[in-house]
C-alpha cells in the first residue's frame, strides 16, 4: 500500500514507523517544509492519505485528497463546525473520507463504555457529571475532539444534559468540560458521577502515540478503494 502523510509531526513519524514495519510504502510526507510545494499529482501516486495537521490545514487537505481521488483517513481534530462542507465535498467528489475523533481501539472501547454507563446514571438525577481531559501542551484545541464525542455520548442519553460546556460553574442543562495541558501527556479522559454518598468514574489513560496510530494505519488500510463517509464504527463493527 502506498500511503501519503499530510502532517509529518510526533504522530506522522510513528505512523510512518509502523507502516513501513507492516510493508507499506510512503510515496509523500508533508510538513513545514513542503506544506507550500507539494503538489496533487504527487499525492494522485498513493493509494490512501492519513492526515494530522492541525485545524486550519485540515479542511484544505481533506479537500485536496477527494479532488486527487484518493481516500483520506483524518485525525485532526477542532474543525468539525465545518464537518458538513466536507461532506458534501466527499459526495460531489465520489470519494472516500473516514474521519475518527481518536483512532485508539481503547478509546472506542471506552466510548461505548461511556454510552452505557451513560443510560443507566439517567435514572439518578442526584449524580452530577463532569468530565476532565489533559494532554501534552502541544494539542492546540481544548476541549479535545474525544471529550467531545464523550460529552455527546453523555448527553444522547442523559435527559437532564442538553449541551457540554468549557470550564464553568454550570446549569443542570450543562455538561462541563476541564481541560489540562502538561508535558508530555499523549492522553486522559476521565468522566465523574458525583453525589452526596458516593461518585462513580470511568478513565482512560494513553500511554504512548502508538494505539493512535495503529488505529489510523488500519483504518488506511480498509479504506484502500472505499467510496462515502466512514467512522470507527464501520471499521470496528460496534456501533
Amino acid at each position: 500500500m502506498k500511503i501519503a502523510i499530510l502532517g509529518y509531526g510526533k504522530m506522522g513519524k510513528t505512523i510512518e514507523q509502523l507502516a513501513l514495519e507492516n510493508g507499506h510504502e510512503i510515496i509523500l510526507k508533508v510538513d513545514d517544509s513542503n506544506a507550500v510545494s507539494w503538489t496533487n499529482q504527487q499525492l494522485q501516486n498513493a493509494d490512501v492519505a492519513i492526515e494530522f495537521t492541525n485545524p486550519e490545514s485540515a479542511i484544505k487537505n481533506i479537500k485536496r485528497c477527494l479532488e486527487s481521488s484518493v481516500p483520506v483517513v483524518c485525525g485532526t481534530t477542532g474543525w468539525l463546525e465545518k464537518i458538513d462542507e466536507v461532506k458534501e465535498k466527499c459526495h460531489a467528489e465520489n470519494g472516500g473520507f473516514f474521519y475518527a475523533s481518536n483512532f485508539s481501539i481503547g478509546v472506542n472501547i471506552f466510548f461505548k463504555l461511556n454510552k452505557i454507563l451513560a443510560k443507566m446514571m439517567n435514572d439518578y438525577p442526584q449524580y452530577k457529571i463532569t468530565m476532565e481531559e489533559i494532554h501534552h501542551t502541544q494539542k492546540l484545541d481544548a476541549p479535545s475532539g474525544t471529550a467531545i464525542t464523550l460529552a455527546e455520548g453523555i448527553i444522547e442519553n442523559v435527559d437532564r444534559k442538553s449541551q457540554w460546556v468549557k470550564e464553568s460553574n454550570s446549569s443542570m442543562e450543562e455538561l462541563p468540560i476541564f481541560s489540562k495541558r502538561i508535558e508530555k501527556v499523549p492522553g486522559t479522559h476521565q468522566i465523574k458521577y458525583d453525589s452526596p454518598i458516593d461518585t462513580i468514574e470511568i478513565k482512560h489513560t494513553a500511554h504512548s502515540r502508538l494505539g493512535f496510530a495503529k488505529g489510523a494505519l488500519l483504518a488506511a488500510e480498509w479504506m484502500v478503494g472505499k467510496k462515502g463517509i466512514y467512522g470507527m464504527k464501520d471499521l470496528l463493527g460496534n456501533g
